[in-house]
């Protein structure tokens, strides 16, 4: 459980679907509560299974265009680092990969459940990289559940948090999901830090034990 629960942690720093809020709303503004619910239940269905999917295809991903661990976690980090410092600074378009031409197709949709929504809004390359490296470094089939146990919390989570996104937003304000964001930017932040210092260091050890 601690260990479902650690992953969890680090995938909703990632995710951040507290920052979603303002979008999910503006872009669902002509919505029924009955369509908003609909669109925030399939929409995180949606980013369930990608994330799973990417969970389990990732090392065959990496494979094939031959990239190595390393440079996957420095990749990585340098993602979720640009994340988390677009959240520390509450752009949250930037930090959700949605801009206005994005915004404005996807008020011309019916169905944004899966895109924007979905992806890149709540499955984007930070969570998707983050899921890939956990793949990696997972080699017992306990290993592999806890991580999807860990992906299925953050949809429920999620689906909460966008199902009773009116109040939320009633409640917190814009200030206080823009604290909020920041807050998750910082340990977004750290995490991507993290990762690439988890790729360089062998990399460094291999060029000094070669030398």
């Amino acid at each position: 459980m601690n260990a479902v629960i650690g992953i969890f942690s680090a995938l909703f720093s990632v995710v951040n679907p507290l920052g979603a809020i303002p979008i999910f709303l503006s872009l669902t503004t002509d919505n029924t509560v009955k369509e908003r619910n609909g669109q925030a239940l399939k929409a995180c269905i949606y980013m369930s299974v990608i994330l799973i999917v990417f969970l389990l295809i990732g090392t065959y991903i990496l494979n094939f265009f031959g990239i190595t661990i390393e440079g996957m976690k420095i990749a990585g980090g340098i993602i979720i680092m640009r994340s988390g410092f677009n959240l520390l600074s509450a752009t949250y378009r930037k930090g959700k990969a949605i801009n206005e031409r994005v915004e404005e197709e996807a008020l011309e949709k019916e169905d944004i459940s899966f895109s924007p929504l979905a992806m890149p809004m709540l499955s984007g390359p930070g969570s998707i990289s983050l899921l890939i490296s956990m793949g990696l470094e997972a080699v017992l089939f306990a290993e592999y559940f806890n991580i999807i146990a860990g992906v299925l919390l953050l949809a429920v989570v999620t689906f909460i948090i966008l199902r009773f996104s009116p109040l939320l937003f009633k409640l917190l304000g814009q200030g206080g999901i823009s604290a909020m964001s920041r807050i998750m930017g910082f340990i977004v932040m750290t995490i991507g830090i993290q990762f690439m210092i988890n790729g360089v260091m062998p990399l460094l050890a291999e060029v000094f034990g070669q030398s």
